[in-house]
């Protein structure tokens, strides 16, 4: 491609030789390890390393061209300086590969929790109804129907450029992180529906306040097309008031919620049968196809995306009752003995309260809960953690997550402290993650319920006593050495 496209919509900040127009580009690189000959480097400055460290490397590895933050001068190569690369990165990308995304329908969902099931929902929706679609998100990125491992839950702009315009899909279905928002990975794309689902305490070690953080998924709706649809649930006071911005700047918002002004207005949910009774003349009844509070707003989400983008509301009624749901969210087993283990990807105060909520209200006998925190990670949520699952199962474990850069004495006396401080004397602290599952599982007896969350469908990053790789892997070895004696 030749350089005069590929700078089509990027501020630069110093002057160009006209001769350098006609310059054919081969490719981009944001790591100098990618760079091949006749590629454009682009310097990143992250949060561990610095890409501007590395332009000798890239020029090295046949860089023609370098665009980065710095005054630099002597290069052998042209170089190119913009106020932000990450935004000039996105840009490039979406110029390199066509804007891949102008031919699609772009669905984006941000929010704290419900992001993953909600994606799935809706990818299920259409697809039952002739509507090809790909994700891309936490657990992996769908395209063309096959999968391709998932980095980052949004990937970064030149990731997500290159999976665009692989994709043959109809719709994307994408999650958006505060984190991709705020390093602008979702540069160049107009989403056609944005959804909020909700907002609450997670990543403010990175985020610094819950004002912070909002304004940081708000980013996602200055992404929408003047005709596109933003898909709000009023019933969380942030969205509430992200309801009330995008109306003042003249949006068309679907709003979900109990209260009158809500547009699509929740009459009731039914606990005992998942379902949901709108307020509207049809009295339309969702069909969750999965316990618990939180999965019914999910799938009223799923069900308003839908029907905004051309899908019969009959047939997403239809369509819906047969999802089958999605790894490592509230996944279910039996032990021979008669308990239920679950295992789900709960990870904040609101998703764990949401979990062990639901396993009550399924009629757990007795529900032993088992979780932990990340080293390095917002620290701030732990004590809520723990407080709301003394309060809502009979016993918890606490145990090894990730974690990273703090040392397992460390984490091992830090859970002591938290337990004996805030959980009631129904904690304990079992730091080997698959012994604490066995032991739940071992203790357990017909009606009780061991809900393990906070990994999900991740892979442990630590070896632990049993030869297993996941929380799915350790019950299933556990049930298997059950079946065998």
């Amino acid at each position: 491609m030749k350089l005069t496209h590929l700078l089509q919509g990027l501020t630069l900040q110093n002057s160009i030789e006209e001769n350098l127009f006609d310059l054919g580009i081969q490719g981009l690189a944001d790591s100098s390890q990618e760079v091949k000959e006749g590629f454009i480097f682009i310097a990143i400055k992250g949060f561990k390393e610095d890409g501007h460290n590395h332009i000798v490397h890239a020029i090295e590895q046949g860089a023609s061209m370098v665009i980065g933050e710095q005054e630099m001068d002597g290069l052998p190569v042209p170089y190119l300086q913009v106020a932000n690369t990450r935004i000039a990165l996105g840009i490039l990308a979406k110029n390199f590969y066509g804007d891949p995304a102008s031919r699609k329908i772009m669905i984006g969902i941000t929010g704290t929790n419900g992001k993953t099931t909600t994606s799935y929902l809706i990818k299920h929706l259409l697809e039952q109804n002739g509507i090809s679609c790909a994700v891309m998100g936490t657990i992996q990125n769908i395209v063309n129907g096959a999968s391709i491992k998932s980095a980052n839950t949004t990937p970064s702009a030149l990731v997500l450029q290159q999976l665009l315009s692989l994709s043959n899909d109809s719709a994307v279905v994408m999650e958006v992180s505060s984190h991709g928002l705020t390093q602008h990975r979702i540069e160049g794309i107009e989403f056609d529906v944005c959804l909020f689902t909700n907002l609450h305490h997670e990543h403010l070690d990175y985020h610094g306040s819950m004002e912070s953080y909002f304004a940081a998924k708000s980013i996602l709706f200055d992404h929408l097309k003047p005709a596109g649809t933003a898909i709000i649930n009023i019933d969380d006071e942030w969205g509430t008031k992200l309801n009330r911005n995008l109306l003042q700047r003249g949006f068309n918002v679907c709003s979900i919620g109990r209260t009158p002004d809500s547009r699509l207005r929740i009459r009731s949910l039914d606990m005992a049968d998942s379902t949901v009774h709108l307020e509207d003349p049809e009295q339309t009844i969702i069909h969750s196809p999965m316990a618990g509070i939180h999965n019914m707003y999910n799938s009223i989400m799923a069900y308003a995306t839908a029907t905004s983008i051309g899908v019969e509301k009959e047939d997403a009624l239809r369509t819906i009752k047969n999802f089958q749901g999605v790894e490592g969210r509230f996944e279910t087993s039996k032990t021979p003995n008669g308990a239920v283990v679950i295992v789900d990807y709960a990870h904040t105060p609101d998703a764990v309260y949401h979990c062990l909520t639901t396993a009550k209200e399924s009629g757990a006998k007795r529900i032993i809960h088992i979780f932990g925190f990340r080293g390095d990670r917002d620290t701030t949520k732990r004590k809520e953690m723990i407080e709301i699952s003394s309060r809502l199962s009979d016993h918890f474990i606490l145990t090894t997550d990730d974690l990273n850069s703090v040392s397992a004495e460390e984490m091992q006396t830090l859970s002591s402290e938290l337990a004996d401080r805030y959980g009631n004397d129904k904690g304990a602290v079992e730091m080997d993650r698959t012994t604490a599952i066995q032991k739940a599982i071992n203790e357990s007896s017909e009606g009780d319920w061991v809900v393990i969350t906070g990994k999900g469908h991740e892979k442990y990053s630590h070896e632990f006593q049993l030869p297993t790789g996941s929380d799915k892997e350790t019950v299933r070895y556990m049930m298997e050495l059950a079946e065998s004696e």
